[in-house]
């Protein structure tokens, strides 16, 4: 258990590993995690048609300054650790950013071939502001400017490779000790969920840990590759920075 307490905001793209990664820190004993905080606030502002749009508006914190106000809460005694799994796209240029300065931020990616492929699956007519990318470049310039040092990035690929070297080194670097509890978990849903679960999380929910990178994906539509084209540059200029196993 370490003495202090911390926030870490992660921020990915959907389809990024980003609910497995939260399943893994909610089985550390000192550690609560929230799925997605913004996104009914995000709703909300945008008026995007997304699957359960209603529920989870009415479900959520739609008030982006309430949800900041609960991101910097310190988490519930005893534990001391709070890990939030927030979306790049969700944070809108109308949404404050200085708190991310009281925030230790990392940043989870993934190369943009496999999330368009699984992503496509799940939602027709995908555009770039969807995926996030461009959001997270910004997110993580402005991490960089704010506090004065790049913050961590983790490659989801990587740690489908080697979870719990990937895992053991992402801790580290964060300021925790590394929790071998972080390996699996059980299968079906959690409490910690999002309502959007039964929609998006069914592979997650067969699942009861880190399952080996997928094959490299079937060679994408014609406009799909245009969209990925678009945002690889976005991708690249963020994995430059991404932690490596040794």
């Amino acid at each position: 258990m370490i003495d202090t307490t911390i926030n870490i905001a992660m921020w990915s793209g959907p389809r990024n590993l980003s609910t497995a990664l939260m399943r893994s820190f909610a089985q550390r004993r000192d550690c609560q995690v929230w799925d997605e905080p913004f996104y009914a606030n995000y709703l909300l502002e945008t008026g995007l048609g997304h699957p359960m749009r209603d529920e989870i508006i009415a479900d959520g914190i739609a008030d982006s300054k309430s949800v900041i106000a609960a991101c910097i809460e310190a988490p519930i005694p005893p534990l001391k650790v709070f890990y939030q799994k927030h979306m790049t796209q969700h944070m809108g240029p109308t949404v404050d950013r200085e708190w991310m300065g009281g925030m230790t931020n990392a940043f989870l990616i993934r190369s943009p071939e496999r999330v368009l492929a699984s992503y496509a699956k799940k939602r027709q007519n995908v555009v770039a502001g969807d995926l996030g990318y461009g959001r997270q470049l910004e997110l993580f310039q402005f991490v960089c400017d704010l506090c004065g040092e790049v913050p961590v990035v983790v490659d989801s690929t990587d740690i489908r490779k080697a979870p719990q070297a990937m895992l053991m080194i992402l801790c580290n670097r964060l300021g925790l000790e590394f929790d071998p509890e972080m390996l699996s978990w059980q299968s079906g849903p959690s409490d910690d969920d999002g309502i959007w679960g039964k929609h998006w999380y069914d592979n997650i929910w067969k699942s009861t840990g880190f399952a080996p990178p997928d094959k490299d994906p079937e060679p994408l539509p014609d406009h799909l590759q245009d969209l990925c084209d678009q945002i690889l540059p976005d991708y690249l200029a963020v994995k430059q920075h991404k932690i490596i196993a040794e």
